[in-house]
């Protein structure tokens, strides 16, 4: 089973070649065409997940994140930021103070 730092990257890089490329009919495509559509399937698939983890199969869940996460590398590349910046995010706020 391959590992999220290995799968998460490998996913941003083809996000990234969909941007350059713009390939007609891709999903990826429509989505950096329409910026807001962008938004409302991250808003959508984290009301979705949310749903599952009350209600379903951990494989929901689990299905559910896939598609929060893949939306959420293409809003993230639309507005020119990476996965690197919201590790630098999270990495910063390890070493503030604990909640």
């Amino acid at each position: 089973m391959a590992s999220a730092h290995e799968v998460l990257p490998d996913l941003e890089r083809t996000i990234l070649q969909r941007s350059v490329d713009m390939p007609s009919g891709s999903y990826t495509t429509t989505l950096f065409n329409d910026p807001g559509l962008a938004g409302e399937k991250v808003q959508e698939e984290a009301e979705e997940v949310t749903r599952a983890a009350r209600e379903e199969s951990e494989e929901r869940v689990a299905e559910e994140g896939a598609d929060l996460l893949y939306h959420l590398l293409v809003l993230l590349r639309s507005r020119g930021l990476s996965l690197d910046d919201v590790t630098a995010v999270l990495a910063a706020r390890r070493g503030g103070p604990q909640r």
